[in-house]
């Protein structure tokens, strides 16, 4: 680990909540701390936060570890039932390597949210 949490702005936190927690619940994060104006969401510690923004958020790209394939599907399906539109449907990206198994999607906020398993097949 490089980065100890990191800090999505969001324009709607209370509509973001109703997003993220259903799309990251496949991966096993959940909400694990809120402050006013903030949620932090992690599997055991708060690593990512979605904080409330007055300006509209600048997209980003966050990617999410998977520990299987299965989990990345999940995800994707999740996150689509959640509203996400769809940036890259479940599947292998060779192009980084050949176990680079990922999905993508965007979030209410226009940010590239994606789940990755970098392991061989399960």
């Amino acid at each position: 680990m490089i980065i100890d949490h990191i800090s999505l702005p969001v324009s709607d936190l209370a509509r973001s909540h109703a997003f993220f927690g259903p799309a990251l619940a496949p991966l096993g994060i959940a909400v694990v701390k809120e402050y006013p104006g903030e949620i932090g969401m992690g599997r055991d510690e708060p690593e990512f936060w979605l904080a409330e923004s007055p300006a509209a958020p600048t997209p980003l790209h966050v990617a999410f570890v998977a520990g299987n394939r299965a989990q990345v599907d999940a995800f994707h399906t999740a996150a689509l039932l959640a509203g996400a539109s769809d940036n890259g449907a479940p599947g292998l990206r060779t192009h980084y390597h050949a176990n680079y198994y990922a999905a993508f999607v965007i979030d209410p906020d226009g940010h590239n949210i994606e789940a990755v398993c970098q392991l061989p097949q399960d």
